[in-house]
């Protein structure tokens, strides 16, 4: 069982410094690094699809946002503790759409990438210009095809340097997962899967996507029937363990491509009207066997509440993490002002951490704790002390698996339905590490 030991919130020049130490926690101890004010009138800086919005290699450690002019901005430090250098590029996002978030990552060479300003838009790409650098290339293609339509832009980062590209190709309700593969080396991009996931012109797949140790990519989703939200449903799975040239379900039975809504894999059945969220979370853990967050509310209840759906090596089991006691209808379309989180999971073998934001917690950020999924028990503490608005988790995921070191991206930002604006004035964005002492390198990404 958890023991929590708050020793309270200390302020040094800036930075809030509080102590939460828990037996079996990821999360040992906490500290703000701020690096500059940014827009935060929505939540474009700090949605959860974001995938990255901080990334390390080797001691490097990248970030970007939007200023309060739609400028995107780039920062990098040395780590453990060195000063943000920071850099207004040229490059500009529609910061009043929240879906047009900024994607990062490095290669396995040390280049950046990165991919803005994306809801059904044409393809931004660039990529550094050199290892290590901010300056950023003018405008590149990736492969040419299917760059007409972009949402949701992922970067995933594998193993031996190389990099895998996701992101829907067409519109809410009528579009299709593409797959691009980018070679180091050849410092080129090609495109593996033209449609890997089909809604068929009757739906979308939302998607969320991890990589194990082993560099096989892990793959769920939720099925849209419309444009509303509230016709999300379902959790399906599958696998590739050749860069996403050939998929499997988790019994090792091959996948026929494209995936559709009758041939899909279902881990977790829920229906419709259900407040099924949308574009959540997963990892694996140290088998690499598959762990997804979400949330959503039981047939017999009101209340959404969070959930780890999970493999365990023999089938698909579910914890409920939560015990909200506040209803709420997930309804309509555009980005949703929502008084909870979507969520983030951390695997901590053989237990997990989920990292969200709950108005029944004032909207802090707060973390879940389980010491074994084997045996689930869950316990919640916070992480701060004070209210990050409509803040979503996102860390950088590179540092996480190689050392076992949390580092979240936070901002106070605000967010109302259908793309609404507040007049909300810049607020710090920063990183907010977590567990900073490590736990040893789990693999040589």
């Amino acid at each position: 069982m958890m023991n929590k030991k708050p020793a309270g919130l200390l302020l040094f020049s800036g930075l809030f410094f509080f102590h939460c130490v828990s037996d079996g926690d990821a999360v040992k101890s906490v500290r703000f690094c701020p690096i500059q004010k940014a827009w935060a009138g929505n939540s474009v800086n700090a949605v959860i699809f974001r995938r990255n919005s901080v990334v390390t290699h080797d001691s490097i450690q990248y970030t970007a946002f939007y200023d309060d002019k739609g400028n995107v901005i780039l920062a990098k430090r040395i780590l453990p503790a060195g000063q943000w250098k920071i850099r207004r590029t040229r490059y500009h996002g529609n910061i009043r759409d929240a879906h047009n978030s900024i994607s990062i990552m490095t290669d396995g060479a040390g280049y950046l990438h990165m991919a803005w300003n994306h809801h059904n838009s044409p393809l931004q790409y660039c990529r550094s210009l050199s290892p290590g650098s901010l300056n950023l290339s003018d405008p590149l293609a990736m492969t040419g095809e299917l760059e007409d339509k972009v949402t949701y832009p992922e970067f995933y980062r594998l193993p031996d340097g190389n990099l895998v590209f996701l992101y829907r190709d067409g519109a809410s309700g009528r579009g299709n997962l593409v797959l691009n593969y980018y070679d180091r080396f050849s410092r080129t991009w090609c495109q593996r899967q033209k449609n890997l996931i089909s809604g068929e012109e009757e739906r979308s797949a939302y998607w969320q996507a991890a990589v194990d140790v082993r560099g096989h990519i892990h793959l769920s989703w939720v099925w849209r029937e419309t444009w509303d939200v509230a016709s999300n449903h379902d959790l399906c799975y599958a696998r590739s363990s050749d860069g996403g040239i050939t998929w499997n379900k988790s019994t090792g039975e091959s996948c026929s491509l494209p995936i559709t809504v009758m041939s899909a894999e279902y881990a977790w059945r829920i229906p419709q009207n259900h407040e099924l969220i949308n574009q959540t979370s997963m990892c694996t853990d140290r088998d690499g066997h598959p762990v997804i967050a979400t949330y959503w509310r039981e047939g017999d209840s009101e209340v959404p509440q969070y959930h780890i759906v999970f493999h365990d090596g023999r089938t698909w089991r579910m914890s409920e993490v939560s015990h909200r006691k506040t209803p709420f209808s997930l309804s309509g379309g555009g980005t949703k002002r929502i008084p909870m989180s979507r969520p983030q999971v951390v695997a901590t073998d053989p237990g997990a951490c989920l990292i969200f934001r709950d108005a029944e917690r004032n909207n802090r950020i707060s973390a879940a704790v389980c010491g074994d999924l084997g045996n689930p028990e869950w316990h919640i503490h916070d992480l701060t002390d004070t209210s990050v608005g409509q803040w979503e988790p996102t860390y950088d995921t590179v540092l996480w698996d190689r050392e076992q070191v949390l580092h979240l991206f936070v901002q106070c930002v605000s967010q109302q339905d259908a793309e609404g604006v507040d007049a909300r004035r810049p607020e710090m964005a920063g990183i907010l590490e977590c567990g900073g002492e490590g736990r040893g390198r789990r693999d040589k990404r």
